[in-house]
């Protein structure tokens, strides 16, 4: 399985406030953005993939929208998750 339990810790460990902090925005981001990179490779070689095309675009909006939420709330803490090259987040 391509995210299991020990790789969530660690994405939370960097981007969230600890291990177990799975509900602030830059933690979220952080996952959904590792999963769309995952599902952008799957839909390389499976082009043809409908349904996994859908939730791409499906978790792509969800990213957006907390990046949305963030610019309103704390935009230094916005800037500091597009600061992130390794998330691959464009402004």
């Amino acid at each position: 399985m391509y995210l299991d339990s020990e790789k969530k810790k660690e994405i939370f460990g960097k981007y969230g406030k600890s291990n177990t902090d799975t509900g602030s925005p830059e933690a979220q981001i952080a996952l959904f953005s590792y999963r769309i990179a995952h599902l952008t490779e799957h839909l390389k070689s499976n082009h043809k993939d409908h349904s996994t095309e859908r939730a791409l675009k499906m978790l792509v909006g969800k990213r957006r929208r907390l990046l949305d939420y963030l610019i309103k709330v704390d935009i230094n803490r916005y800037r500091a998750i597009i600061a992130q090259k390794e998330l691959g987040i464009r402004k």
